[in-house]
């Protein structure tokens, strides 16, 4: 005998494979977007009138609001009629938001197009992981959830770069535009590739009213942040409330309590939120850093953020193996510890450039960090979840995500603000970094939770 593996074993993993190849492609289309307008808030705040830090923040706190309080309904959706059809659905729909951003007459119809992107893209996440955990038997899932979630790091991760150099050579609507020619090749291949999966016994119509009371309250809880208003961050809690009761009495609700109950789903969701929270805070912070601080063009400050993309890339593989091995615990809690490692050291970087000595330890730390821990807790969350509810669970997983997208994002900008002096920029920044540095430390702290060994 050859010792050749049998040619239908050899065509289920090449199937697996690009499987996960074109889901994971789906995916770093909406992961991009998260990141990718951080380096244009100059040229947008410029392009508009009365735009100012404040306003453009809308541009990414709309989107992970949309995002995350339509990723449920989405991914019960996804459940019922089809986690293929939905995924390509969303693709597309992506691709035309995508262009109504590039041709927005105004930050506020910027902003309107980007709460399209944001639906659609809620609509292809959970469908496009649903899509991988499907594909693979339970004893790959974890390596396979690694590799979606590397690709969704690495679209996070390279926003910066890639919308650096696009602001810098042609212009920002370009930022939107080049989401076209991929979102065209992953539709032509999820056509002839993907397989189709379906749960029969999913609920057909999810809770929309609940999606809309968590995307108002998050809405509010995001301005609340920015504007520092109390009265506004009570009406977020009270709506807050008001949908949890209402999950916990829905038929089919936003958040399903059952999901809730299962431990690693819960303690990876949770931790997913609050790590969210200080990587969110820390890209923004980076950018606005290097621009505002050592006075780096849009395009360096984009390429500056190259190291830490290509740290959590390269550790995320070898993260999801080790996982598979020893536990999610074992490898998130010291990423978490690796990132908050990262940003205090970026506190003590000086208002005098240094790239090389000063810059890049730190933010391949943080890298490394974000390749270990991020991955791992979306994987944990859904470890223990039964294969027929893995488009709902993939959603809540990835709303709690993006929820701490909104949270960061309105933390940091709500620190930094618009600072006068150079000191005073300085001192934001410290605080801004503190902040991320203590949140990732609570991400491990809830990681210890979860068992030693799968």
């Amino acid at each position: 005998m050859s010792g050749e593996p049998a040619p239908r074993i050899v065509g289920a993993m090449q199937r697996r494979s690009l499987a996960l190849a074109i889901a994971s492609g789906g995916a770093f289309l909406g992961f991009l977007d998260t990141t990718i307008v951080n380096v244009a808030f100059p040229d947008v705040s410029a392009s508009f009138a009365g735009a100012g830090r404040a306003q453009v923040s809308w541009v990414l706190d709309a989107y992970f609001i949309v995002f995350a309080a339509l990723l449920v309904p989405a991914g019960a959706l996804a459940d019922r009629y089809g986690r293929k059809r939905l995924f390509l659905a969303g693709v597309a729909a992506f691709v035309l938001a995508s262009a109504l951003c590039a041709l927005a007459p105004s930050w506020q119809a910027l902003v309107a197009a980007r709460v399209l992107q944001a639906a659609a893209a809620a609509v292809l996440t959970p469908a496009s992981l649903a899509l991988v955990l499907a594909a693979f038997p339970q004893r790959e899932r974890a390596a396979a959830v690694a590799a979606w979630s590397a690709w969704a790091a690495l679209a996070a991760a390279s926003g910066p770069p890639l919308g650096g150099a696009l602001v810098e050579l042609v212009g920002w609507r370009w930022i939107f535009l080049v989401n076209l020619p991929l979102g065209a090749l992953v539709i032509v291949l999820g056509l002839r590739t993907l397989a189709e999966s379906r749960d029969p016994g999913a609920a057909a119509v999810p809770d929309l009213l609940g999606s809309a009371l968590a995307a108002l309250s998050l809405g509010l809880l995001a301005l609340g942040i920015v504007e520092g208003s109390a009265p506004v961050l009570g009406a977020a809690a009270l709506l807050g409330a008001v949908l949890a009761r209402r999950c916990a009495k829905h038929a089919r609700p936003v958040v399903d309590p059952a999901l809730l109950r299962i431990p690693s789903f819960r303690r990876g969701s949770l931790g997913a939120l609050v790590f969210s929270a200080a990587l969110f805070a820390v890209l923004l912070g980076n950018v606005l850093f290097l621009t505002g601080i050592w006075g780096y063009s849009v395009l360096e400050a984009g390429l500056a953020a190259v190291p830490g993309a290509l740290a959590a890339t390269v550790v995320a593989r070898p993260a999801g193996r080790l996982a598979d091995r020893f536990g999610h615990r074992a490898v998130i809690v010291p990423g978490a510890l690796l990132f908050a490692a990262g940003a205090l050291g970026l506190r003590a970087v000086t208002t005098e450039p240094d790239f090389l000595g000063a810059w890049v330890p730190w933010t391949v730390t943080t890298g490394f960090g974000i390749g270990m821990a991020l991955p791992m807790l979306s994987a944990a969350a859904v470890s223990d979840v039964e294969p027929e509810r893995f488009g709902v669970a993939s959603a809540v997983s990835s709303a709690f995500r993006q929820i701490g997208a909104v949270v960061g994002t309105a933390v940091l900008v709500a620190i930094v603000g618009d600072p006068g002096t150079l000191a005073e920029g300085m001192a934001r920044a410290d605080r801004a970094y503190l902040l991320a540095s203590l949140g990732s430390l609570a991400a491990a702290a809830i990681a210890l939770g979860l068992r030693p060994v799968r």
